[in-house]
């Protein structure tokens, strides 16, 4: 049986103004997906997902998300989308005068009607998910790259969202931190059913956790590819997607 689709893109052309990075864009996440958004320097990956979250317009074509067309869907209609939706930036994008605890609660004094104790247990409660119990009132300036990371989860896992979006989370981070937050990332969409989507160009991360991808290209500025990473490895339906995914290896 096919999986209930989170996210249905047709037709879509990414860009700004007159320039297009990418156009006749058409492909399906499925809830409960890791997908890959990934693809060489310049290909249009940040740019779609500022589209997905509804920081740019389409150029052409619709994005529907949960049933919603945020193309044309009302203000009100794109922000009750927004609430459902967390994003992981590359920093992290903490603010550095609250502490982890303060950073997360904002979210919920902004959408919710929780007293301040309950907004309380569930920072400490997102915390403990991402692996930083006893850290609620640790400034960012007091914990590590790799931890600055999950407590920026922890706060777009705030408000239980349908989906979390990553920017580049393994930017910045050494190798044993990224395949922990990979590890996390896994975890999450395992225990809570969360959709994921990732922009990444890591390929350790790429086939650790993807179950489902497009590959973008800057040449041609179109979805060169589709589907499971490891599958498209195993059978590359072109050289630029082998070279990508090899990271140039000459074919045995």
């Amino acid at each position: 049986m096919s999986k209930p689709v989170a996210i249905d893109v047709k037709g879509l052309n990414v860009g700004y103004g007159d320039y297009v990075l990418l156009h006749d864009a058409d492909y399906q996440v499925n809830k409960g997906d890791i997908f890959i958004i990934m693809g060489g320097s310049g290909c249009g990956k940040s740019s779609m997902l500022r589209v997905l979250t509804g920081l740019i317009p389409p150029l052409k074509g619709s994005v529907v998300i949960n049933g919603v067309n945020i193309a044309t869907a009302s203000a009100d209609e794109v922000q009750k989308i927004r609430e459902k939706s967390g994003i992981l930036y590359q920093s992290g994008a903490l603010f550095s005068s609250m502490t982890l605890a303060e950073n997360i609660m904002l979210p919920m004094q902004q959408y919710t009607d929780y007293s301040p104790a309950a907004m309380r247990e569930l920072a400490h409660l997102k915390l403990a998910l991402v692996g930083l119990t006893g850290f609620d009132d640790f400034y960012p300036s007091e914990i590590s790259g790799g931890m600055k990371k999950r407590a920026g989860l922890a706060r777009a896992l705030a408000l239980d969202p349908d989906i979390v979006y990553f920017d580049e989370p393994s930017a910045g981070l050494d190798p044993i931190s990224s395949h922990n937050l990979d590890d996390l990332i896994i975890e999450i969409n395992r225990s809570l059913g969360t959709t994921i989507v990732v922009v990444t160009h890591e390929l350790a991360s790429i086939f650790a956790i993807g179950n489902n991808s497009i590959f973008l290209d800057a040449s041609t500025k179109t979805i060169m590819a589709k589907g499971d990473p490891k599958e498209l490895l195993k059978n590359p339906p072109n050289e630029a997607v082998y070279n990508f995914l090899t990271r140039g290896e000459k074919k045995k």
